[in-house]
């Protein structure tokens, strides 16, 4: 569709990328992994990111219809459930593999209240579904790896990859979550993402800015395949898996990685206040 643009808004905080994609024929828009502000030492959550967002979407005059998450975020809260207060009648899609890792994250953190059948979210999209949003059409492609809920999003010619596939510069997410699989991820890129036309635009999920450059956020199917220094087109499936579990095993947790699974597992909604009005996550 010619009629569709991209808003992206960047969190420095987590490095994380927020899209709104939307039809400038009838205005209607889509979010794609909003975030919520929490600051991790005190505790105390702000929507900075969210007046961004919503100011923009108000500006445009644009008609939320629906929000997208590529998977549970385990480095940054997200702000969809507080979007759904702002834009009343909007939900929530994921992918259906969702109920694994809520199942996983439940044993591990014990959160006995947390329902683990994916009923938090409108939608549980399935690989390949295909649905209309308003007039902006979607495909979900199942790309798991970095979690075995990961989903990207197909939308016009252009790709919402996730924490899938990065910059070239940047590589791929890392495997190393419970239930990760750098085979997985393997797969899911190069024998599913890589299979799109080289012309397909590429929407990454985060950008770390590698040796300080400016922030890049989109690339090609073709020029991933060319030059993404992880997992090109050539890249062998054992070399990939060799270099990534390496990698993997160097690297420390996400700094919101406790209070975001919490959160992020029970669609956005935050915990409930105990009697002296506070709202408590568990620890570590």
């Amino acid at each position: 569709m010619n009629s569709l643009e991209i808003e992206s808004f960047f969190d420095q905080n987590t490095h994380t990328l927020t899209y709104v994609v939307f039809d400038t024929e009838t205005n209607d828009a889509i979010i794609i992994d909003p975030v919520l502000d929490y600051e991790m030492d005190s505790g105390i959550i702000s929507n900075e990111s969210i007046n961004k967002l919503v100011g923009f979407i108000k500006s445009a005059n644009l008609n939320v219809v629906q929000i997208l998450e590529t998977h549970v975020h385990a480095d940054h809260l997200t702000s969809s459930t507080e979007l759904k207060r702002i834009f009343p009648g909007v939900k929530v899609g994921i992918g259906e593999m969702v109920t694994s890792v809520q199942k996983t994250f439940k044993e591990k953190l014990s959160l006995t209240q947390l329902d683990d059948n994916g009923s938090q979210f409108d939608y549980l999209f399935k690989d390949g579904e295909k649905r209309s949003f308003g007039s902006i059409d979607i495909k979900v492609i199942s790309t798991p790896g970095h979690t075995p809920a990961c989903v990207s999003y197909l939308i016009g010619g252009m790709l919402f990859s996730g924490d899938a596939l990065f910059m070239p510069d940047s590589g791929t997410g890392r495997c190393d979550f419970p239930d990760g699989s750098a085979k997985d991820l393997y797969h899911s890129v190069h024998e599913k993402l890589y299979n799109l036309p080289d012309e397909t635009r590429v929407f990454v999920g985060h950008d770390y800015q590698p040796e300080g450059r400016d922030l890049i956020f989109e690339t090609t199917i073709g020029e991933s395949k060319a030059k993404n220094f992880q997992l090109s087109s050539s890249t062998a499936k054992e070399e990939f898996i060799a270099f990534r579990e390496k990698r993997d095993a160097t690297l420390r947790d996400p700094k919101l990685l406790i209070p975001s699974i919490q959160v992020n597992l029970n669609g956005g909604a935050l915990p409930e206040s105990e009697l002296n009005g506070v709202k408590y996550k568990k620890g570590k």
